[in-house]
């Protein structure tokens, strides 16, 4: 069984919850409520990563495909995986009103952080990984957060390539968060196109937003790079990994990629095993996260 955090109201769409609650499952048929104290006595003293899902997900889909992604992975003795479920299916038509969906990670991140400072304080360790829009929600979680972040993998981003000069600029340093890492691709069609056109729209819409940027997960990090920040971060172009790729669910399940894993050589031809994509995506979290 798979632990998390779920922000979400209702299973499709709808707002914030007021309080996170807690759950378990690996499927939304098997999703049960847990009390406070049983997520307390499974992070306590112990490294915890928490994993954080796109735009356009409802807690169904949520919670699949982080159930199969946190069962690829491999992570160390006395760690912890928590998934975290927030309403990224909120505001969705088909990527017009993409530009009302940062709002909504913004809220989940201010309510995890509170959630995170009042119940986090006994772990050992604290680390975040994200897909796509998910990368807002930690990112603002951390930076609300009164404790430093061990490390922060960034699947993915869709947010601003200069976001870490910018509006996070304060997370780019050691002292908050240990170790950067992303996952990027140019051949990520989402984020080459959507994520450009939503954020034009997003500039005339909400003022001060700036007009045109790449995403972070389409190119990485503006230069120069953060001291915190770890490369190399972008994919063979051979592999063709698409915005869906990094948590997709295949059947039968994948192999665990064996570790350590980094990015490979832009030469380096794609494997040809079923599921490979969310196996190497876990290994490369997992290897970040040693």
């Amino acid at each position: 069984m798979t632990l998390f955090i779920d922000l979400r109201v209702q299973p499709v769409g709808g707002g914030l919850a007021a309080t996170p609650a807690v759950y378990q499952g690996t499927s939304l048929s098997d999703y049960a409520p847990l009390r406070l104290n049983d997520l307390l006595d499974a992070i306590r003293g112990r490294n915890v990563l928490i994993a954080a899902h796109g735009f356009n997900v409802d807690r169904a889909d949520g919670i699949g495909c982080l159930a199969n992604w946190a069962s690829l992975l491999q992570l160390p003795p006395n760690s912890a995986f928590i998934g975290l479920l927030w309403p990224g299916d909120s505001v969705w038509a088909h990527g017009l009103d993409y530009p009302d969906e940062p709002k909504i990670a913004d809220e989940a991140g201010a309510k995890l952080a509170e959630f995170m400072d009042a119940c986090f304080q006994n772990a050992a360790s604290i680390s975040f990984a994200s897909h796509s829009l998910g990368a807002r929600v930690v990112l603002q979680t951390i930076s609300r957060m009164s404790r430093s972040v061990r490390s922060l993998t960034l699947m993915a981003p869709a947010i601003d390539d200069n976001c870490l000069k910018t509006e996070f600029q304060t997370l780019a340093d050691k002292a908050k968060i240990g170790a950067i890492s992303i996952l990027a691709s140019k051949k990520d069609s989402v984020l080459s196109k959507a994520f450009p056109l939503g954020n034009f729209f997003a500039g005339i819409i909400a003022a001060g937003h700036p007009w045109w940027r790449a995403a972070l997960g389409h190119c990485g990090p503006v230069v120069p790079w953060p001291a915190n920040f770890q490369a190399p971060f972008l994919l063979p172009d051979d592999w063709k990994f698409e915005h869906s790729n990094y948590l997709q669910i295949d059947s039968p399940e994948p192999a665990p990629w064996p570790l350590p894993v980094n990015v490979p050589p832009p030469s380096t031809p794609p494997p040809t095993d079923k599921g490979w994509q969310e196996a190497f995506s876990s290994a490369f979290a997992s290897t970040r996260f040693y």
